[in-house]
């Protein structure tokens, strides 16, 4: 029986089977976690050359002001995240999140300037939530529309040579520029951003042309597709949160090491402090801290430590302190890796905790993340 049946699928479902892909249930889709090469290749691939990513199955949303104004879609945009949006250049984009009332992450985002507007990229996961979040709250204000687009990333080294054999405008842009473009003669819009740790594009293509561009880039000697397996550990690596696991309504943005995500101007003291869900909370924690942080983990040995495992200040398991909220082998690294929430009193780079694994507990030491060195184009 397959179990993929009743699941949606993206612009690109029968191109993974053509290309033996094995397809798992991901959010409501049917979705690649590995071809044949297997998890371990991919990665590596990825690290070294280029690999190619469906993402078709996140949200692509767009918000605009009824008004026409930019100024007003950003406003209203920044009355439910802690981000300077009102400050975004156009042309640019930066990683955000949609909080609630008790301070804690409804769900994390990429938010873009184009034009008149806003685009949105929102997690699979969450995106009909996130609509209805946002139709209840700005919906008065702006039109929000979802569409229909297929959503693929590059990422790798070798990334940018390959997408400027279809585009050569592509190699003058930054980190986080955002651009109209045709590729394989498509109207396409590519971001130089991604989630693997690397330098690499994501790419909102049309539907009926999802496949022909994917195939365009699939020719280049130095790419492979790539499935969710490797995602998950290129992420891991890159020391960057996933939704439902490392950060949800339950962390707040401080709690998970964000700050860096909140700009000046919405903190205290700044042009326009607070006004979004939970400001209260996360001000006071920007200002004073948290009392839990999310760090990197190290287990020694080579077995990994997963999600969920619990963490421990002692060696008998006798004081509880956290839990493992991401945790795999990392390829890159050549050992396991892992990630989780524990106290600021135990939060500095080189602490020795243990993790509970089939109930014995393991020495993991607190590392900075990430684990490897991004190499993102600023």
């Amino acid at each position: 029986m397959d179990d993929t049946a009743a699941l949606k699928k993206t612009p690109l479902h029968a191109l993974h089977l053509s290309l033996g892909a094995r397809m798992v249930p991901f959010a409501g889709y049917a979705m690649p976690v590995q071809y044949p090469a297997g998890v371990m290749k991919e990665h590596l691939h990825t690290r070294t050359e280029a690999g190619l990513f469906d993402v078709s199955h996140m949200g692509q949303v767009i918000v605009k002001a009824k008004s026409g104004s930019y100024e007003d879609a950003a406003l209203a945009l920044e009355s439910l995240v802690p981000v300077d949006i009102l400050g975004l250049p156009e042309g640019r984009q930066r990683y955000g999140f949609f909080t609630d009332d008790t301070g804690g992450i409804l769900d994390d985002l990429m938010i873009a300037h184009l034009d008149d507007h806003l685009f949105v990229v929102v997690n699979a996961a969450c995106k009909e939530a996130d609509l209805a979040h946002l139709q209840a709250h700005i919906g008065d204000q702006c039109d929000i529309t979802l569409l229909n687009r297929a959503l693929i990333a590059l990422q790798g080294p070798r990334a940018v040579e390959v997408l400027a054999e279809l585009w050569a405008d592509v190699a003058a842009m930054k980190f986080m520029d955002v651009r109209h473009c045709r590729l394989h003669d498509v109207s396409c819009l590519v971001s130089r951003s991604g989630y693997s740790g690397e330098d690499g594009f994501e790419i909102s293509v049309p539907v009926d042309k999802a496949e022909d561009v994917t195939m365009r880039l699939l020719e280049h000697p130095d790419v492979q597709a790539i499935g969710l397996g490797a995602r998950d550990s290129l992420r891991l690596e890159a020391g960057l949160c996933l939704y439902g696991n490392d950060i949800d309504t339950t962390t707040s943005p401080v709690e998970a090491a964000l700050e860096w995500a909140m700009q000046k101007a919405r903190r205290a003291g700044g042009a326009r402090a607070g006004g979004f869900p939970g400001s209260g909370r996360i001000l006071s924690e920007l200002e004073n801290g948290a009392v839990r942080r999310r760090v990197g983990l190290k287990p020694e040995g080579k077995a990994p430590v997963r999600g969920h495992a619990r963490l421990y200040a002692d060696a008998e398991g006798q004081t509880e302190i956290g839990e493992v909220t991401s945790g795999g082998f990392g390829p890159s690294v050549d050992g396991p890796v892992a990630m989780g929430y524990v106290p600021v009193s135990h939060a500095a780079a080189g602490t020795l905790i243990y993790a509970e694994v089939r109930g014995k507990y393991l020495p993991v030491t607190v590392s900075a993340l990430p684990f490897i060195t991004p190499t993102y184009k600023r």
